[in-house]
């Protein structure tokens, strides 16, 4: 990852073995941590006594802090060296996931969730780079066929994991967790490659641009996240909220382009092949993750379905996404990555479209259906983009390339997240209002329904009235469910071109680009 990388001899036998299982440790963690707090949203929105909607700040939150903190995984590999970077941030991660279980209120939680986001950003980039150096150059493509099923696997993991914890214990735990991972992981790295550390050199760093990036991307999370709450634009704070973040963002660009030292190389997208990879796999990753955390969500509020249950549900997403992982990557330098790409995407908006016609007495067979294909575009997903997004790059740019590129997706993550919750809940109320405007004392069919409610069930006018609300409310969200998932479709589609407007890419297996893709 730095320039004067020295290059170790691999490990071998038990060393290598030992190596492996403690560097993907590390990095698996991180990534379930993205996504296991996702089917635990309301046990913990309930315990701390906020919203629903609130409760997701601790997906959005993680997700922001960790984007930001990529960039700057590189000058601190140069400044502590790659063992000392990695371990510093895994007993880091250790103390914030701590934190995190003994959290006696939402602000607590989201300020442990924030560093446990900041700790984060330099483990999955030098998990990678670790792992490779451990085995030799030509065993590099299995290497990364392990680090891509890690990648792969946490956010699918994560919330069956956090389902069962959540049910059979307590939500603290699916933090605590972390602490004997994370300890294991971080004293069999610093035994085994203490003394594999890579040179350390000083370097300025861009603290104008890094400011300016906080303040952009927070101030943009924030107005996503409130705005439902203040009603949008009507509030003073969302207003200013988002003029912060406009203002912030043009100055960063401004900045960035201007820089000798930039925190972000913006000057990658000029090339084409970077561009149209970054940006559609920020966009198709923001769907993703978005959509997988109202999944379990809805399972859970309206259909009844146990913490756990609805983790589990989620589950089979991961069987054809690791059986494809080692496929790739033999197919992938045989084949354009053009064609893997848009099949990929074709195969999302298949799945999405299926989940539109999802209803409220749905089986949980007909749920776990399209999960189990979506395994398959997602073995297709990241790394044809990833090629394309590194191909053609000199070697002294993959690092930046991989680090923004990898900021834009994790960035995406959280908008993702934020902007499903959003659309959900404003399509829910539209549906309700239509729904609603036909409930009243002259239509015949309405006072029917009451009078079942009455004859059949011994309700009340009162318990009549709650109850038909509840089944309208349940029908709303379903729709306006469907209507996310409807969405979801057609813009997987519509980023398609993006990937055609790159060049061919080549799949070269060079460990220096692998080294830097996730």
């Amino acid at each position: 990852m730095t320039a004067n990388q020295s290059n170790p001899p691999p490990l071998t036998g038990t060393a290598l073995a030992l190596g492996s299982l403690s560097v993907g440790l590390a990095g698996f963690m991180t990534v379930l941590d993205s996504s296991i707090a996702n089917v635990a949203i309301p046990t913990i929105s309930g315990n701390l006594g906020v919203s629903v909607d609130e409760g997701t700040w601790v997906i959005t939150v993680f997700a922001a802090a960790n984007s930001v903190a990529i960039p700057l995984t590189g000058w601190l590999t140069q400044r502590l060296g790659q063992v000392k970077l990695f371990v510093g941030s895994i007993l880091l991660f250790v103390l914030a996931s701590w934190l995190c279980g003994i959290a006696p209120s939402l602000p607590f939680l989201l300020g442990a969730r924030v560093l446990q986001g900041l700790v984060a950003g330099p483990l999955i980039p030098m998990s990678q780079a670790l792992l490779l150096s451990s085995w030799p150059k030509a065993k590099s493509s299995l290497a990364l066929s392990l680090f891509s099923m890690i990648v792969v696997t946490g956010p699918i993991v994560g919330p069956s994991l956090g389902g069962w914890v959540t049910d059979s214990y307590a939500w603290s735990w699916i933090f605590y967790i972390n602490i004997p991972v994370g300890l294991f992981a971080a004293t069999m790295v610093w035994f085994l490659y203490r003394k594999r550390d890579t040179p350390t050199r000083k370097l300025p760093i861009d603290f104008v641009g890094l400011t300016l990036l906080i303040v952009w991307v927070a101030s943009l999370q924030v107005m996503l996240d409130k705005g439902k709450d203040l009603d949008w634009f009507s509030s003073s704070t969302i207003v200013i909220l988002t003029i912060v973040a406009v203002v912030g963002l043009v100055l960063f660009i401004i900045w960035e382009l201007t820089d000798k030292n930039p925190v972000v190389d913006l000057t990658l997208f000029k090339q084409r092949n970077f561009l149209g990879g970054t940006i559609s796999i920020a966009i198709a990753y923001g769907i993703f993750f978005g959509t997988l955390v109202l999944l379990p969500q809805w399972m859970q509020e309206y259909l009844g379905y146990r913490a756990v249950d609805s983790g589990l549900a989620t589950a089979p997403l991961g069987i054809f996404a690791v059986i494809g992982a080692p496929i790739m990557g033999k197919l992938l330098p045989r084949s354009d990555a053009r064609i893997i790409g848009t099949l990929a995407f074709v195969g999302f908006a298949i799945v999405y479209y299926m989940r539109t016609f999802f209803f409220t007495d749905i089986s949980e067979g007909y749920i776990i259906l399209p999960t189990l294909l979506q395994g398959i575009p997602m073995a297709l997903f990241f790394a044809p983009l990833t090629v394309i997004i590194l191909s053609g790059q000199p070697p002294e740019k993959v690092p930046a390339a991989a680090g923004l590129s990898t900021f834009a997706r994790m960035f995406f993550g959280g908008i993702g997240t934020s902007l499903a919750g959003v659309v959900w809940n404003n399509r829910t109320i539209m549906h309700h209002e239509i729904l609603t405007q036909q409930s009243s004392p002259t239509n015949p069919l309405f006072n029917a329904q009451m009078d079942s409610y009455h004859s059949l069930l011994g309700l009340g006018q009162g318990s009549s009235y709650a109850l038909f609300d509840h089944v309208v409310q349940s029908q709303s969200a379903m729709l306006g469910l469907n209507d996310v998932f409807y969405g979801a479709a057609v813009v997987m589609i519509l980023i398609i071109p993006l990937i055609w407007i790159t060049k061919p890419g080549k799949a070269s297996g060079s460990s220096d680009a692998a080294a830097a893709a996730h």
